[in-house]
């Protein structure tokens, strides 16, 4: 198992593990993940770590479908820029490897904001910290185990 899944039975908290056959030649592993899932790409969510002009690494958790708006998640983290962070700082901070980045069970706890979109779903689908295998829980639940915060992340800037 991975540490997005211990976390979630360590808490036991309500949740699914869904699999399915991950081709390395997808050009969007989250539209990929909705696809083979047979899943709405709202209910889906991609797990992006940025780097804030604060010099600290933040994760946003975004539809799959959706651009993140790197000015609206600077802000929802109280910096004034964000960029897409370094994939080697994200592998070493988070213990993931792109592409399979959960918002959960990550080795340092980054600060984390969810799009406000997710508010609104009864259940969500993440990344269970491996390519291949997605998590659905209600966004609630991941909210409270990532301290996260809601806010508008996505559009054109």
């Amino acid at each position: 198992m991975t540490p997005a899944i211990n976390l979630l039975r360590k808490h036991s908290v309500s949740h699914q593990i869904h699999r399915y056959e991950h081709d390395h030649d997808a050009p969007s592993y989250g539209l990929e993940a909705a696809e083979k899932l047979g899943l709405d790409v709202q209910q889906v969510f991609k797990t992006l770590v940025v780097s804030l002009d604060t010099k600290q690494l933040a994760v946003a958790v975004l539809p799959v479908s959706e651009r993140l708006n790197m000015k609206q998640v600077a802000k929802a983290l109280n910096g004034k820029k964000a960029e897409m962070a370094d994939p080697l700082w994200v592998q070493k901070s988070t213990g993931y490897v792109l592409g399979g980045v959960s918002p959960l069970g990550q080795k340092k706890r980054l600060p984390t904001v969810i799009d406000l979109s997710a508010k609104d779903l009864k259940e969500m689908y993440v990344s269970a910290g491996r390519r291949g295998l997605e998590i659905s829980l209600a966004p609630d639940v991941l909210h409270a185990l990532t301290h996260a915060c809601f806010a508008h992340i996505t559009g054109k800037e």
